[in-house]
């Protein structure tokens, strides 16, 4: 009696220790991602014929993210115009509480669009600058830190064709690559009061523009026309004869209660390489945009911050917001012989946001396209709808 009684004392002194022991052990979590977004549209253009109107899902998606202890990932595999393609691939080690690296495909942190995905971004279709000097998924790896003053990235990866062009053996050491950092500091950082400035740099080697077996000594910059029912190029400007190419941009964030100001500068420029037999100096090219971002909550009461992704949160459910946006590009440089085009984008854009997982928006925008070499004066008056649902 006295040794089953030991033996239960013991039992009974063994099992939070037993139970400490297997609530140590990290949980494998597995969660399925996806996104549905269907948009309508109606064009006023004096090139009508460019412009068709109509419906269209441009993003079906379908993922899963995984999560065991400090190791995270995601794949991500998409549908949009007939085409299948992977998105986000990725491996992610969280270090501590405010800082991770990640390894693989996707978007790299560089200014203040980073904050939102593209589907997510609160003028319903990104600025043309950042669509223009910013980059899409590429393969590499990316360090961050994030507290509450500051942010730092640091990133190298490899050229963005990498990630949908399978390159031939000789060509993985002519693959071109990169690397870029974002600082943000961020001294006042609360619900409904944020100041923050940042700045972020690039370098990046020339790249592999039309899919050739030998050359990658170009770049191409291009934009459609701000819509996706209609995909129509606005600017596009292909530099030969490249070195290497350096960038920069300051951006700024202001909020107070249920009105926020976002804005951001880019500035490029690609240094050439002089051919061995040439009529005239090739100047180094030079590309310039900014945008500035009005925001304000027409329901709810004011911004909340993402420390991760540098920039506000998306607005909670129930939420109804007016978005007012400025936006000019240019991708000609005379100087140096390239006309890809100058543009002039003012948009209004109303969001709301329904639930946790569906939102609503009603877009008007005025485009205007001139200075091209491939195409006369272009103007665009677009009015667009957008219901999506994403988990």
């Amino acid at each position: 009696m006295k040794k089953s009684i030991t033996l239960a004392a013991l039992m009974l002194c063994a099992a939070p220790i037993l139970c400490a022991e297997e609530a140590s052990e990290p949980r494998f979590e597995v969660k399925p991602t996806g996104r549905i977004l269907l948009d309508g549209a109606l064009y006023a253009s004096p090139q009508k014929e460019l412009f068709a109107d109509g419906v269209a899902i441009p993003d079906a998606r379908l993922g899963v993210k995984m999560k065991y202890g400090k190791w995270s990932a995601k794949i991500d595999v998409g549908f949009a115009y007939n085409k299948v393609g992977l998105k986000d691939l990725y491996f992610q080690y969280d270090l501590n509480d405010n800082s991770f690296l990640r390894l693989g495909s996707f978007i790299h942190q560089y200014g203040l669009q980073s904050a939102t995905s593209s589907s997510m971004k609160p003028t319903m279709e990104e600025p043309i600058s950042n669509a223009v000097f910013n980059d899409s998924r590429q393969i590499g790896l990316m360090y961050e830190y994030a507290n509450d003053k500051f942010l730092a990235t640091a990133s190298l990866h490899a050229e963005p064709k990498a990630t949908s062009v399978v390159l031939a053996p000789d060509q993985f050491t002519k693959e071109g690559y990169g690397f870029r950092s974002r600082l943000v500091a961020h001294p006042i950082c609360e619900p409904g009061k944020v100041v923050q400035i940042g700045f972020s740099g690039g370098f990046a080697t020339p790249q592999n523009v039309n899919d050739s077996q030998t050359d990658h000594n170009s770049f191409q910059f291009k934009s459609n026309f701000p819509t996706r029912v209609a995909q129509v190029t606005a600017i596009d400007a292909t530099v030969g004869n490249a070195k290497n190419l350096w960038k920069f941009t300051p951006e700024l964030l202001l909020n107070y209660g249920p009105v926020a100001l976002e804005a951001q500068y880019y500035f490029m420029q690609v240094n050439r390489r002089q051919p061995d037999v040439a009529i005239a100096k090739l100047n180094p090219y030079k590309g310039q945009g900014a945008y500035c971002t009005l925001r304000g909550l027409l329901i709810g009461q004011s911004y909340e911050y993402d420390k991760f992704g540098g920039g506000l949160a998306t607005p909670r459910p129930g939420n109804l917001e007016l978005v007012l946006d400025y936006n000019y590009t240019t991708l000609t440089d005379s100087n140096a012989f390239v006309f890809g085009g100058r543009l002039n984008d003012i948009s209004a854009t109303v969001n709301y946001y329904i639930n946790k997982y569906m939102i609503a928006r009603l877009h008007y925008s005025y485009t205007h396209t001139w200075g091209t070499d491939f195409a006369g004066p272009r103007t665009l008056n677009g009015f667009m709808a957008r219901l999506q649902i994403i988990f």
